[in-house]
């Protein structure tokens, strides 16, 4: 907060002073127990009864669909202190971003969205203010359900790449090299061509500089875990899930928690970067 205040942003000293001076609300936190603290708990955004100042309340955080849709049953069971057109009581959207911190820096962020669709419209302008694109997934925890779809399936990706990456060497042929055969082939994916694992393969990513700035390690195992309790609901088994959050945990339990998931290439196979 002194960082923000320094630079001339307004600050608050809890969220429902926040929530107090504020039409449309947008919170990114990092699980869903901090998400029902900021929204729940003391001082929390619906801590002072059911007339809520804002009408609109944007989650992008990364969480279980179920924790989405009580909290937008819950919002939804609240009246507006300020009328606004077409909107009788607050609305909330979760709307979860990829792209991650290269997108995020350059404004060309995705976000999937579920809620109300009348709410996903009114809300359109300001998602594009920070991303390039937005899509309507459906209602009320569809845009948390295709976050984690979508995490599972990068973290499957780059477990792949980086296993391919690991073997050619061994085998004898240059990272460099086979990542230019994947991406002219059917191989190719974001993690070969956007976003390579091997030092000295690509500029400008995580594996450029020692794995640092990226989409940490504990984050992936934590989106991993939340695939995995979700397809335990709906009565399924997916065994490249549990074999992915085990691979992701177990570099948290190595102490590389904090550098960007790529780093499984060099500290889970173990590949070598390319000189």
């Amino acid at each position: 907060m002194k960082i923000f205040s320094e630079r001339g942003i307004l600050t608050k000293e809890s969220p429902f002073e926040v929530a107090d001076s504020s039409d449309v609300l947008i919170t990114m936190l990092p699980s869903s127990n901090h998400v029902l603290d900021v929204y729940t708990g003391r001082n929390g955004l619906l801590s002072h009864g059911n007339t809520l100042g804002p009408w609109l309340f944007i989650d992008s955080s990364t969480i279980d669909p179920q924790t989405s849709r009580k909290l937008s049953a819950t919002i939804a069971d609240c009246s507006l202190k300020r009328k606004r057109d077409g909107f009788e009581v607050p609305a909330m959207l979760d709307a979860p971003v990829s792209g991650g911190v290269l997108a995020a820096q350059a404004g060309t962020l995705t976000f999937m969205v579920g809620g109300l669709e009348e709410a996903y419209v009114a809300a359109k302008p300001l998602f594009l203010s920070m991303g390039k694109s937005t899509i309507y997934c459906g209602g009320a925890g569809n845009g948390s359900a295709a976050k984690i779809c979508n995490n599972l399936a990068m973290a499957v990706s780059m477990l792949g790449v980086s296993e391919a990456l690991a073997l050619g060497q061994k085998l004898g042929i240059a990272a460099s090299t086979l990542t230019k055969i994947f991406n002219s082939s059917s191989a190719r994916c974001w993690s070969s061509d956007t976003y390579n694992p091997v030092p000295g393969v690509m500029d400008g990513v995580p594996a450029s500089r020692n794995y640092d700035g990226g989409f940490a390690s504990k984050l992936m195992a934590k989106d991993l875990n939340l695939a995995t309790e979700s397809a335990k609901e709906v009565g399924l088994e997916f065994p490249l899930t549990s074999q992915a959050e085990k691979i992701f945990t177990q570099l948290c339990n190595d102490g590389h928690g904090m550098k960007d998931f790529s780093c499984v290439f060099r500290h889970y196979y173990p590949g070598n970067d390319e000189l």
